[in-house]
């Protein structure tokens, strides 16, 4: 049965056309095949402000089980990405991340791949495993994440309990054409 997936990418990927090839490879395959119908917002949302957008995001992850983080050379740093990001470990969605600038642009080249965004987030878990406090690197330090506050998760056992975590310590990146994206997207989503 398809996923509804929630897709996290910068929008200048998708200006590129990078995004576009994994978010709508589903038209080639077919739904069936693909695995997933997308429920991302675009771009255009965000001229609407802080607590539009935030409500907005929230909205559309509501029916979801699956984020998908599309990575280019500039998503880790974007404010919105983060949010999405931390609103979906809230969510407890499962989550992945997939390395876009191995896919040719729109001017045909590649790039390197980008920074992984889960390096740059974080969580503390609580000192009964129920409750998770996120973070996030500023690049010196390690803060606490401004745009949510802590949330429930499902309880963590006694050994990750008061320590913080990395979210590269639970959700994988995968490269769309090294591991053969097309193929094997489906097998990703879990």
């Amino acid at each position: 049965m398809a996923k509804r997936v929630y897709f996290v990418f910068h929008y200048q990927d998708v200006i590129d056309f990078r995004a576009n090839v994994v978010r709508n490879h589903s038209l080639t395959k077919g739904l069936e095949k693909a695995g997933y119908y997308d429920a991302s917002i675009w771009e255009e949302s965000k001229k609407k402000g802080e607590l539009a957008l935030k409500r907005m995001i929230n909205a559309e992850l509501e029916y979801t089980s699956v984020t998908v983080v599309l990575v280019g050379t500039h998503t880790y740093a974007r404010r919105w990405v983060r949010y999405e990001i931390m609103k979906s470990a809230e969510r407890g969605n499962v989550m992945l991340g997939v390395q876009i600038n191995s896919i040719p642009g729109k001017d045909r080249l590649t790039k390197l791949p980008g920074p992984n965004p889960f390096q740059y987030l974080g969580v503390t878990i609580s000192a009964d495993g129920k409750r998770a406090t996120p973070h996030e690197w500023d690049g010196t330090k390690w803060k606490l994440y401004s745009d949510l506050g802590a949330f429930t998760l499902l309880e963590q056992p006694v050994a990750n309990r008061g320590k913080f975590f990395p979210l590269t310590q639970w959700f994988p990146v995968n490269d769309w054409v090294q591991h053969n994206g097309f193929n094997n997207f489906n097998t990703w989503l879990g």
